[in-house]
C-alpha cells in the first residue's frame, strides 16, 4: 500500500498547510498553487489531496449515475434522442472525469502506475465509444435495446475507469472508516454500471402491461418507431418487440450470476463483513429513491431489482463460512447465491399477484428459471478462479514495482 504522506510544495519544502479550506474552489486553488507540475505515477500525495480527489470522484460518477438513470427512462417515452438532458448531465460527469484523469496523469499523484493505466484505458474507450454510438443513432435511429455494441464499449469504458479509481484509492490511503465509505461508493458505483443492461427488461416489462391497460408511456412517433422497426403497424407484437427483445435467460444470468462476482470482488477488497450487501443495498435504495421522482415527473418507472440484496447478503456469508478456502469458499458461494438470489427474485414476481391480483403490472421482468443450474455452475467455476488469477496479477505486480526500484531503471 502507498502511504499517503506529506509533497512539496512551490518552494520545494515537505510543508503543508495547516489548515485546508472547506471550499471545493478554495482547494482546487490551493491544490494547483502547491503541487501542479509534472511527475511520474506514484507521486507522494497528501492526505487532503487524496481525500479532495477522490470525493471528486464521487461526484463525476453520481453526475453519470442520475445521467444514465434517466437516460433509460427516457427512451422508453421519447425518440429524441441529441441534446437530450439526461445525455448532458451525464456528460458532466464524463468531463470532471477526463480533468480528474488529466489531472493524476501530468502530477502521478493519487495513483500508482496500474490506477492511472485503467482509468486512462477506461477513459479513452468511453471517448471513442461516445461518438460511435452519436453516428450509430444517427444512421439507424434509437438503439432497440440497450444491449447494443457502442453502448457495451460505453458501459465498459466506464467499468475500467472505476476500477483505476478503486484501485488508486484503496492503495493511497489507510485503512479507517473514510476509506471504508468511499471503497463502498466507488463500488456501488462499479455495480450499477455492470446491472446498467438489466434495465431494459426492468422498463421494458413495465411499458408493455402500461400498453395492455391501455395507457402507452411512449411518444406517438416512439410507438411509430417500434412499430416500423419491424415492419408493422402500431399494436402489442411491436411493443413486445421494443420492450422486452431479450431473452428471458438473460435477466437472471446477468443479474444474480454476473452481479453476485462484482459484490464478491467489493467484498474481498473493501475487506469488511457484510461490504457486498452494503455495496447492493446502497444501489437498490439509490433505484427505490428515483422511482417514485420518475413517476411524480411522468417518465417511466422500472421495477426494482430488490433481489440483489439477497445476493449480496449470500456473498457475504460465503466469505463468513469459508474464511478463506478457495474451492470450498467458491462451491458455497455458488451455492448461496443460487439459491438466495432466485429464491428472492421469485418471491418479488410474487408481489404482484399476492399484493395487487389482477392489476395490469409487473413487479420483476420474465424469468428463465432452467438458468438456475447455469449460474450455479458458472460462479462456481469463476469464484473459484477468481483467487490463483488475482494472485498471479498481484506477483506480477510486485515483481514490475521492484524492477522499476533498481538502479537505472526507466520509469
Amino acid at each position: 500500500m502507498t502511504k499517503a504522506i506529506p509533497a512539496r510544495n512551490s518552494t520545494g519544502d515537505l510543508s503543508e498547510p495547516e489548515v485546508i479550506p472547506r471550499s471545493p474552489v478554495a482547494k482546487m486553488k490551493l491544490f494547483f498553487r502547491l503541487h501542479w507540475r509534472r511527475g511520474a505515477p506514484g507521486q507522494p500525495t497528501p492526505p487532503w489531496v487524496m481525500r479532495y480527489c477522490y470525493r471528486t470522484w464521487l461526484v463525476a460518477l453520481a453526475f453519470k449515475l442520475v445521467g444514465s438513470s434517466w437516460d433509460m427512462s427516457w427512451h422508453f417515452k421519447w425518440l429524441r434522442d441529441d441534446l437530450a438532458p439526461p445525455h448532458l448531465i451525464n456528460s458532466v460527469g464524463t468531463v470532471m472525469v477526463c480533468v480528474l484523469v488529466a489531472i493524476h496523469s501530468f502530477t502521478g499523484m493519487g495513483v500508482d502506475r496500474r490506477a492511472l493505466r485503467l482509468m486512462q484505458v477506461g477513459t479513452t474507450i468511453f471517448l471513442i465509444a461516445a461518438p460511435l454510438d452519436v453516428i450509430n443513432h444517427s444512421l439507424n435511429g434509437l438503439d432497440i435495446t440497450s444491449w447494443s455494441p457502442t453502448h457495451g464499449l460505453l458501459y465498459l469504458g466506464t467499468a475500467i475507469m472505476t476500477l483505476g479509481a478503486i484501485d488508486g484509492w484503496l492503495k493511497g490511503t489507510e485503512p479507517g472508516r473514510l476509506r471504508t465509505l468511499v471503497s463502498t461508493g466507488l463500488w456501488i458505483f462499479f455495480l450499477e454500471n455492470m446491472f446498467f443492461p438489466n434495465g431494459q427488461q426492468e422498463y421494458g416489462i413495465l411499458s408493455l402491461r402500461a400498453w395492455d391497460r391501455g395507457a402507452p408511456t411512449g411518444e406517438q412517433t416512439l410507438l411509430q418507431f417500434a412499430a416500423d422497426d419491424i415492419g408493422r403497424p402500431i399494436d402489442r407484437e411491436a411493443i413486445l418487440h421494443f420492450a422486452l427483445p431479450i431473452d428471458d435467460w438473460v435477466y437472471p444470468v446477468w443479474g444474480i450470476g454476473v452481479m453476485a462476482l462484482v459484490l464478491a470482488a467489493a467484498r474481498h477488497t473493501i475487506g469488511k463483513m457484510w461490504a457486498a450487501t452494503a455495496v447492493a443495498t446502497g444501489y437498490v435504495l439509490y433505484r427505490a429513491v428515483i422511482w417514485p421522482l420518475l413517476m411524480w415527473s411522468d417518465f417511466p418507472t422500472s421495477t426494482v431489482p430488490f433481489y440483489l440484496i439477497g445476493v449480496g447478503l449470500a456473498v457475504d456469508l460465503a466469505f463468513r463460512v469459508a474464511r478463506g478456502h478457495r474451492t470450498f469458499g467458491a462451491g458455497v458461494g455458488a451455492l448461496l447465491v443460487t439459491a438466495f438470489g432466485f429464491g428472492a427474485l421469485w418471491l418479488q414476481g410474487q408481489l404482484r399477484p399476492w399484493l395487487l391480483g389482477d392489476a395490469v403490472t409487473e413487479s420483476a421482468p420474465p424469468i428463465g428459471y432452467w438458468t438456475v443450474p447455469v449460474v450455479l455452475a458458472g460462479v462456481a467455476v469463476l469464484w473459484a478462479l477468481a483467487t490463483p488469477v488475482a494472485g498471479w496479477w498481484e506477483a506480477r505486480t510486485r515483481k514490475r514495482r521492484a524492477a522499476d526500484l533498481l538502479p537505472g531503471a526507466v520509469t
